[in-house]
């Protein structure tokens, strides 16, 4: 069965710590297409690192999704080198993009 339908596919870099969350979009040689942080969506300090901010940023890669028309992702965690984990927002953005049809085909984590 071919399908007509063309996949593009990119890669979503998540770098979450317990401070901010910041979403890089590329392609797959590595340009940059766009970058959204929790500090473009609200000005609070302390809400950064919110999943409820990160909802807000998986919606606006979702919208850079769909101007580049990309519906597949790979996607790369990273935490704050020496923490004890990733941050709150990255599984919330994962979470949010799943639940608005994009298809994710692997995701790692790629923390020192």
């Amino acid at each position: 069965m071919v399908s007509d339908k063309e996949d593009n596919v990119g890669i979503l870099n998540i770098y979450a710590t317990f401070n901010n969350t910041i979403a890089t979009l590329t392609d797959l040689a590595g340009n940059t297409i766009g970058r959204i942080s929790g500090g473009q969506i609200t000005k609070h300090d302390r809400m950064r690192a919110n999943p409820t901010i990160a909802m807000f940023i998986a919606k606006r890669v979702q919208d850079l999704l769909r101007d580049y028309r990309m519906n597949t992702l790979y996607v790369r965690m990273k935490g704050q080198t020496g923490a004890t984990g990733i941050g709150p927002g990255a599984h919330a953005i994962v979470r949010t993009l799943t639940k608005e049809g994009v298809k994710i085909l692997s995701m790692s984590d790629v923390t020192r």
